[in-house]
């Protein structure tokens, strides 16, 4: 286990830069965030959204509660979420053929067609945002993101 050490009080606020990855992570995210609601937005898209979509996008049917976890959003948000997706007939709900207490969720037609112009525009924002890095790069930084995301996960 790599540890730094904290910062001496008369260290510029630089060194935070360069030894503190969450100050990394948190950028990239912000901004991806950023670009995500400016491309999808003109689709009818926001963040949340996109990230259900996404979620519903890599299995046929999911519980509320799978979703929230596979988007990282809270299960409440997801809940109004998918009841506004339902309004707007994105998604359908149905109860788990094997656990009448789990309702799942899954797109409907529009929902998918939806989904597919939303991923043609995630699709241009990695691929503008990564140009300068290179398919070994982007293994190596997955690979490392899983384990921190792993180790987090203990600890939460």
């Amino acid at each position: 286990m790599t540890k730094i050490a904290p910062p001496e009080e008369s260290q510029k606020p630089d060194h935070f830069r360069d030894t503190w990855p969450y100050f990394w992570i948190n950028r990239v995210n912000a901004f991806y965030t950023r670009a995500l609601e400016r491309r999808l937005k003109p689709l009818g898209v926001d963040a949340p959204r996109w990230r259900v979509l996404i979620s519903l996008y890599q299995q046929d049917y999911m519980s509320v509660s799978e979703v929230a976890d596979f988007s990282t959003l809270k299960l409440n948000t997801t809940t109004k979420i998918v009841q506004r997706m339902i309004v707007d007939g994105l998604v359908e709900t149905r109860v788990r053929p094997t656990d009448g207490r789990v309702t799942e969720v899954c797109l409907t037609e529009k929902g998918d067609d939806l989904r597919a112009k939303a991923l043609n525009e995630v699709y241009r924002i990695r691929d503008e945002s990564f140009h300068n890095v290179t398919p070994a790069e982007i293994k190596t930084l997955n690979t490392i993101l899983e384990k921190i995301t792993t180790d987090l996960g203990r600890i939460i």
